[in-house]
């Protein structure tokens, strides 16, 4: 009489769940609470120093439609609103790069639009 012994081989398969994209920004916009005011810096001179006027100016040059006016006012006042408000930074932070792409969204509309001086006057 024969025994066969036939071994079992088990693959265990160890993988580590890695945190989606999502879940990774909003734990790092958690941990920036400290640095709130630097946040709050940021998206105020950002806005309204450097994305919000040459967002107007493209407007202006593409014919100043009012709806791409009205727009850009609308973002630039989601990152005020926020900051003003003393939101945390996990709201602060995700509003103030979603002001930034509706910027960049008028801009690029503008510029399929096309730029004309004599659209300023």
């Amino acid at each position: 009489m024969s025994t066969t012994l036939n071994p079992v081989i088990s693959n265990y398969n160890t993988s580590v769940a890695k945190p989606s994209v999502f879940n990774r920004f909003f734990t790092w916009c958690n941990n920036q609470q400290s640095n709130r005011l630097l946040w709050l810096g940021i998206a105020l001179t950002a806005h309204g120093c450097i994305l919000t006027p040459i967002t107007i100016s493209a407007v202006i040059f593409a014919g100043s439609n009012l709806f791409l006016f009205i727009t850009a006012i609308i973002a630039m006042s989601l990152a005020l609103v926020t900051n003003l408000a003393a939101m945390p930074t996990k709201i602060t932070i995700p509003v103030f790069f979603f002001s930034i792409l509706m910027d960049v969204a008028i801009v690029i509309a503008s510029c399929y639009m096309g730029f004309s001086t004599a659209n300023v006057f």
